[in-house]
């Protein structure tokens, strides 16, 4: 490790526009998975995990549900808005990205309409409360009709957002959800879990290979890039996390067994390290239930306490995710693997393919 690994230049890779996967393979699990050992590589499809992975590993998934978080409406003048909800404030009150943002003032009302494909004539409202400062949103407060939760009137209302860099796709909704997915409140999909099809899931049970799950809402700082020149004082934006009682206890009985702890998405890398490190002042100690916030930023130098190896998609250039995977194996190493994934004309990003980094490859 050198300080080139904390500057975000050093980050930065160019990618073939025609290499960003506009839409799914079918079946899911038919995608390409690149996987990485201690001192080499090889080129295989993703089912091929059966084999990969060993009986008694644990691979620990995210089950949020991708809501349909954007919006259509007009204010009362006329003009057309669209909005991206960000996070709940309250039940009834969200913070959101507004374009056109620079007009809405305090006291501002939107109004939406329902998707064609419902046909109810029901008008939801919302109300300018304040500006964020932080993200430059708007906080928002719906205007709810008596006993009716906003994320019941989400699926009437609402659009599920695919990320920025999908502009011409074919993809219906369902395809930027896991299979098992269950707990709703994410803006964006955990992607590297798209990969997996219910047939998988039970051939690894089969082989004795065990799942968990944790519940993190993957947010918009997801897609925002690092934009400081050392990225030690880069602030990462915080996402709220649930490790259960159920999936620590599966935790720990995989390692006191001697099974390796697979991490399905930098979202549960994220989930389960920041577990570990709001509740165990003693490194590499037995995690424990954790529900709450977590900010934690990984790049490389930092400790692993729990996580052993890896399932994870292309990457955006100068991403937190990015640093996340170098912090695993590597930043020469990684910034190698991806130079000869964009020869082999692997797809990236959310609809791409996959990276399998084994426990052998990690570096400490």
């Amino acid at each position: 490790m050198t300080d080139l690994d904390w500057s975000l230049e050093a980050y930065e890779y160019q990618l073939p526009e025609e290499l960003i996967a506009q839409n799914p393979v079918v079946p899911r699990d038919s995608s390409r998975l690149m996987v990485v050992e201690s001192l080499k590589h090889r080129h295989c499809i993703f089912r091929d995990l059966l084999d990969l992975l060993q009986p008694g590993d644990l691979l620990v998934l995210n089950n949020t549900r991708v809501i349909p978080a954007r919006l259509y409406g007009r204010k009362t003048s006329g003009a057309q808005v669209e909005i991206l909800l960000l996070k709940p404030m309250t039940s009834d009150t969200w913070l959101a990205l507004v374009k056109p943002g620079k007009r809405f003032i305090n006291g501002a009302t939107i109004e939406f309409e329902p998707n064609s494909s419902f046909g109810c004539d029901y008008k939801l409202q919302a109300t300018v409360l304040a500006t964020d400062r932080e993200t430059g949103g708007r906080v928002l407060k719906f205007h709810l009709p008596q006993g009716v939760s906003f994320i019941d009137l989400l699926d009437q209302f609402g659009h599920v957002p695919f990320p920025p860099y999908v502009t011409d796709s074919q993809a219906i909704t369902e395809q930027y959800q896991t299979v098992y997915n269950k707990v709703a409140g994410a803006i964006a999909a955990p992607t590297a879990g798209l990969h997996f099809t219910d047939e998988l899931l039970e051939k690894l049970e089969q082989r004795n290979i065990g799942k968990a799950f944790i519940t993190l809402h993957v947010g918009i700082g997801t897609f925002r890039p690092v934009e400081v020149k050392d990225i030690t004082t880069h602030n990462i934006h915080s996402e709220w996390v649930e490790v259960s009682s159920l999936t620590v206890d599966k935790i720990n009985q995989t390692k006191a067994k001697g099974g390796r702890i697979i991490a399905v998405g930098t979202t549960v890398v994220r989930a389960i390290e920041g577990a570990a490190l709001a509740n165990n002042s003693n490194p590499h100690s037995s995690i424990e239930p954790f529900s709450g916030d977590t900010n934690i930023f990984i790049y490389p130098g930092y400790k692993w306490q729990v996580v052993e190896g890896l399932i994870t998609n292309f990457h955006l250039p100068r991403s937190s995710l990015l640093m996340l995977v170098s912090a695993m194996i590597g930043r020469k190493r990684l910034l190698s693997l991806y130079e000869e994934a964009i020869i082999q004309k692997y797809r990236f990003y959310s609809f791409g393919d996959a990276m399998l980094i084994l426990p052998s490859a990690r570096i400490n």
